[in-house]
């Protein structure tokens, strides 16, 4: 079989159409050797690979800067209404290339570094090189042994080679800002990019943690983290905006005075701005996003030491650098800590300080407030709450315009209200954040006295709604009584908002059905749906660009920010020409994955087999475990029978598992120790292999999702709010194995169900089945297949070094499950054989992958980002591209 196309080679190939864009190649060029040239004088005489990568990052941030001050200039002129979307979590992945594609800059930059030219030394004729030259050494690899890059004339009989850089390796360089978890900060992601490709004014806030979301290594067979140092080698896309530093404030006490009331003797941690680039999509369009980290002031606790001990109060400044420290690496569950409640406030306090800035002195480069009022402040300031998290907010805000700015009570409430929107990402009761009062108290005094007075002021409104319902009371007060008083974030999200929304249609009627239903029957206006989405230039421009090229001949570029134009494609179902051509990117997807798992899991894959897969963060309700017992079935048909023909398949499954959840590592375990005993076993050969990816990440995500066939959401119906990889999947043409929960749903009513493989028990089943007692061993006794993988699992056949190791596994299987798994098992499998019959049919296969693909425009987060602007935010999307730098404003 043809070794697949590079990306680069395709796009070069592509390039005439210009979907890439082609670019001034020699200006990049140029602005390439400058930028290497410098880099080099200043350090070193020796150019590495990340030389070359930073060389190209800042060729490319040199388009980028323009713009930016430009796209902000812009806003201060015609001070449009400015969206905040706060949150804790920005899960970026890598910016060179998703850089590039904005720009329309890709092809040049890939013609530019293969074009810069060096003066190959070994054809000198026993001249010098001019004293301007830079002789450089090189350890790359096969690249000569020394370059000179000088822009003087080359003398006559020194010879001109090329360098013949490639951008793929260069992009790899790039370390992932994974400042995220799984879903939630990946969708902040997407929605920066929508914001700035729709044109609007908006900024996203977050932390800069020094160390993201952990390196997960597998270390026989077990999760093993290791700190993800990013910022090691520097982040060529930040800049330090020094002269924003705001002071933010911790601990000390409330006093009330005929003045007001003042919060003093606090503690005061620095907040530092951050600044990155959000490029809209060829649009000139350069939007910001700002993450805070902590600085000790310089007095940091000296005052507090004894004479002398300057060296330890020194070293107690880590104590307020600790906050921006790291991200906490918990996906839908709550650890109550200290440190992570002042994360909480310390990006809160900061950026609603830069809010009111920015809103009193509206005009570029003015200094002086020229807004008092703020009567107007909802006109112009929406702010996003991205879930709970940010919840700080509303005190915040309150506390703000009350204390600092003396405005009255109720209407700071009313400003308050119409500022603040929240999103609720999970209806999980162990992800929902409750706060110990007492934390509050001593953390936050005047943001508890804040708290409990708007509790008040709502109980009493219920109260006079639903007299002497004192229950309804209990239920909806911000307040939880018991052994350990608790804030209800998401009850003081609710009450602080004048929208809240669910991420998908079925997750919002969930909300409005059992979470807030007492909140929904008091303010019904109030709760609306916005069924998440993922930007197409990253999820499929970036990551596929055989399947974007193939798209774009049949119906042109225009999905590129219209996503529903791919409707267009269902016009070419039945066309051969186009089966072909996108099974054929398929097939060069899965080609190239094939090598990456060889080149770095040192396993051979059939690339002809079914690519099934499952990456998202490990978690009992996404039931993983699921998917181990349908390979564990698979396992034992072809052993029972290894004469029978099967369809081959390649299982993979990644995902990162909390550190503190036992039950996540287990499964990790359980599915390497599964791949170890298949992947070993000659009567199996290349019939099945599991393969667990280690380090799942977005770059990898990036390079999975093109590759897949089978994509596996089995989630139990009403446990996902939405996902999202279930839509980059269905992007990039795989078909859906999946329950009826999250944005399934809609995937399925869009492409009909009958081109998803849809199995298992709907939302109103497991409800049924919670009433009337779910019994694991009901489903243990009756079907045999499931048995025998069970008992395999207990008796140490996947652990024969230690036969009890799953021991854990099968009681929470068996006795715990909140997931369900049995019960949906026999519809699973028999679900599965499905999928194998039509995978033996390559043209019917193709042909519902078409359609899925051209029915996956709705997941756009275009698309969602559109309707939260309109119905939520107040403001109207923008198709007006800002001049770009090198031409007079308007």
């Amino acid at each position: 079989m043809a070794a697949p196309l590079s990306d680069g080679e395709r796009r070069k190939q592509i390039s005439v159409r210009g979907i890439a864009g082609l670019g001034d190649v020699a200006e990049v060029r140029k602005s390439f050797n400058r930028h290497l040239h410098f880099t080099l004088v200043k350090d070193r005489n020796v150019a590495t690979p990340r030389d070359y990568f930073f060389a190209l990052a800042h060729t490319v941030r040199d388009h980028l800067v323009g713009r930016w001050i430009r796209t902000q200039q812009h806003y201060y002129e015609r001070d449009p209404k400015r969206i905040y979307y706060l949150s804790l979590e920005f899960y970026m992945g890598r910016t060179l290339q998703n850089t590039m594609v904005n720009l329309g800059l890709q092809n040049a930059c890939d013609e530019a570094i293969y074009q810069v030219e060096y003066w190959d030394p070994s054809c000198r004729t026993g001249q010098t090189f001019p004293r301007e030259g830079l002789r450089i050494s090189i350890s790359h690899g096969s690249l000569p042994e020394t370059l000179c890059f000088d822009e003087t004339k080359v003398p006559g009989d020194q010879k001109l080679k090329l360098l013949g850089l490639d951008l793929e390796e260069l992009e790899e360089i790039e370390e992932d800002a994974g400042l995220g978890n799984g879903g939630l900060g990946r969708l902040a992601a997407c929605f920066l990019d929508s914001m700035a490709t729709l044109g609007l004014a908006a900024y996203g806030y977050g932390i800069r943690y020094e160390f993201g979301i952990f390196n997960q290594k597998i270390v026989d067979g077990w999760q093993v983290e290791e700190a993800d140092d990013w910022l090691r080698y520097g982040n060529p896309w930040e800049k330090a905006r020094p002269e924003y530093m705001l002071p933010v404030h911790f601990y000390g006490r409330v006093e009330h005075s005929p003045e007001g009331v003042k919060w003093v003797d606090t503690q005061v941690v620095l907040a530092m701005p951050y600044d990155t680039p959000v490029p809209g999509y060829k649009n000139n369009t350069v939007n910001t996003m700002r993450l805070w980290s902590a600085k000790a002031p310089n007095d940091f606790n000296l005052q507090e030491f004894n004479v002398g001990d300057y060296i330890e109060a020194v070293l107690d400044r880590n104590l307020a650098e600790n906050i921006s420290r790291v991200l906490y690496p918990n996906d839908n569950f709550f650890e109550g800590k200290e440190l992570r409640l002042k994360q909480e406030y310390f990006v809160v306090a900061a950026t609603l300080q830069d809010i009111i800035r920015r809103f009193k002195s509206s005009k570029f480069g003015c200094q002086d407030p020229v807004r008092t009022s703020f009567e107007t402040f909802p006109d112009k300031v929406a702010i996003q709450l991205n879930d709970t998290h940010p919840a700080l907010s509303i005190p915040e805000l309150m506390r703000i315009l009350v204390d600092v700015e003396k405005v009255d009570w109720d209407k700071a409430w009313e400003i308050t209200k119409q500022t603040c929107a929240y999103t609720n990402h999970t209806v999980l009761p162990e992800a929902l954040e409750r706060w110990p009062v007492s934390m509050f108290e001593k953390l936050l005094p005047r943001h508890l006295e804040i708290i409990y007075a708007l509790n008040q002021m709502h109980l009493d409104r219920v109260a006079a709604l639903y007299p002497g319902d004192v229950d309804r009371l209990r239920r909806m007060s911000v307040i939880e009584e018991g052994d350990c008083k608790r804030i209800n974030m998401a009850h003081l999200c609710v009450i602080g908002s004048h929208a809240v929304n669910g991420v998908a249609r079925i997750h919002s009627d969930i909300v409005k059905n059992t979470v807030f239903k007492d909140f929904y029957e008091l303010e019904p206006e109030k709760f609306q749906n916005k069924t998440n989405g993922i930007t197409p230039r990253r999820w499929l421009l970036l990551c596929n660009p055989g399947l974007a090229d193939v798209i774009a001949e049949k119906i042109g570029e225009g999905f590129v920010t219209d996503l529903s134009q791919l409707k267009k494609l269902l016009d070419f179902i039945n066309d051969e020409t186009f089966i072909r051509d996108v099974a054929k990117v398929k097939q060069e997807n899965k080609l190239k994955f094939s090598a990456y798992l060889e080149e770095h899991y040192k396993v051979k894959i059939n690339p002809s087999s079914m690519f099934d897969v499952q990456v998202k963060r490990i978690h009992e309700y996404k039931r993983q475990l699921l998917n181990c017992l349908h390979a564990i079935t698979l396992y034992n048909r072809i052993r029972s029978d290894p004469s029978k023909s099967f369809v081959p398949r390649t299982i993979m499954i990644g995902g990162k598992a909390a550190p503190g959840y036992h039950m996540a590592k287990m499964i990790i375990k359980l599915i390497t120790s599964i791949g170890e005993v298949v992947n070993n076993d000659p009567y199996v050969g290349d019939k099945l292999k599991v393969i667990f990816l280690e380090n799942y990440r977005v770059s990898l995500a990036e390079k999975v999702i093109p590759a897949a066939d089978l994509s596996q959401q089995i989630s139990t119906a009403g446990t996902e709010a939405s996902g999202t990889g279930n839509m980059k999947f269905m992007l990039n043409g795989a078909l859906t194995i999946g329950t009826m929960d999250g944005a399934n749903v809609e995937m399925a009513e869009e492409a009909g169900e009958e081109n998803l493989f849809i199995f298992g028990m709907r939302v109103e089943d497991v409800e049924a089945l919670d009433r009337r007692g779910y019994n694991a061993r009901e489903y243990y006794e009756r079907i045999p297949e499931l048995r025998q993988a069970v008992d395999q699992i207990a008796s140490g056949f996947f652990s024969p070094r230690d036969p009890g190791c799953f021991r854990d596994v099968v009681n929470m299987l068996m006795h715990h499950d909140r997931f369900k798994v049995f019960a949906d098992y026999e519809a699973y499998i028999k679900c599965q054989g499905q999928v194998d019959q039509l995978f033996m049919d390559p043209r019917e296969w193709t042909k519902k992958v078409i359609r899925n693909i051209a029915c996956s425009g709705k997941f756009s987060s275009d698309r969602t980002i559109t309707e939260y602007a309109r119905e939520i935010w107040g403001v109207e999307p923008s198709d007006t591209k800002i001049p770009p730098p090198n031409l007079p404003r308007d």
